[in-house]
């Protein structure tokens, strides 16, 4: 018994010896930590604060928030805090000599720029594939607004796969196979687009051609008779006819040129 105790007391010293030359890393890690910890809330506050300051320059430059970055003011918040505090705990593991954890958490923090960037890529692909689909929904006034909205939406998520396929390459995951199955979808889907709206503007196209040569044949101001209605030229536009009637006024396809007889009536003082 008397072994026993002399045994456990030899071991307590040696363990309050150990704790007592250890202290002041213990004291300074402890220290680290609570620092890191203090100082991780402060920016992730002020980064939240700082994405609502920008949606505020966002909304009165462009006018509305559409691209508006307050959506992601809670995950850019804890990214920081995150990342300011995995960069105090690798010192104070240093601080107390536990060189495995240490090396572990010194290649991570090598790695972390790295993520971070890919991740910033993907978001400014996000708010720039919003961007897109709004240009596109302007400028494609040629097509009808079920064409244009499914075209903007196709260059919208083509924007936002590159850029996903991008921010995974920056953060080092191959992604080869992945670009591959990417590029060969979006041709099979911009192949179909392309089909769709040649299809869907080929009467366009016959109007807008038809308009041309009516614009050619006829002036404002003559009577004539075509597909059943008979009335005065008052215009002629850049796809129609329209005629005044006395029914009202009647606009017609201009591919009516090609597929119906035109008939041009004399004037009254001239028969």
């Amino acid at each position: 018994m008397g072994n026993f105790i002399e045994t456990l007391s030899r071991a307590a010293t040696t363990t309050g010896e150990r704790l007592l030359s250890n202290l002041p890393q213990l004291l300074e890690a402890l220290a680290l930590l609570l620092v890191g910890w203090l100082l991780a809330r402060l920016l992730r506050l002020a980064t939240r604060r700082g994405a609502g300051l920008l949606d505020t320059l966002i909304v009165r430059t462009a006018g509305h928030g559409r691209w508006r970055v307050g959506r992601f003011a809670s995950l850019l918040g804890s990214l920081v805090y995150w990342v300011v505090l995995l960069f105090f705990v690798t010192a104070a593991t240093q601080t107390l000599g536990l060189t495995t954890f240490t090396d572990w958490l010194a290649k991570l923090l090598d790695h972390l720029p790295l993520v971070v960037a890919g991740l910033l890529i993907m978001t400014a692909g996000y708010l720039l594939s919003g961007l897109v689909a709004q240009v596109v929904q302007t400028t494609a006034t040629a097509l009808a607004p079920p064409q244009r909205a499914a075209l903007a939406r196709v260059a919208q998520g083509a924007t936002l796969v590159v850029a996903l396929l991008v921010g995974a390459d920056q953060m080092g995951l191959k992604v080869t196979w992945l670009a591959i199955f990417a590029a060969l979808l979006l041709v099979s889907v911009l192949g179909g687009l392309a089909l769709a709206v040649s299809l869907g503007a080929r009467s366009y196209i016959a109007n807008l051609i038809g308009a041309h040569y009516l614009g050619q044949a006829l002036r404002v101001g003559q009577r004539v008779r075509v597909a059943g209605h008979e009335g005065r030229i008052v215009d002629l536009t850049a796809t129609s006819l329209v005629l005044e009637t006395p029914e009202g006024r009647v606009m017609l396809p201009g591919r009516l040129y090609h597929d119906e007889a035109i008939v041009v009536m004399a004037r009254e003082d001239e028969a």
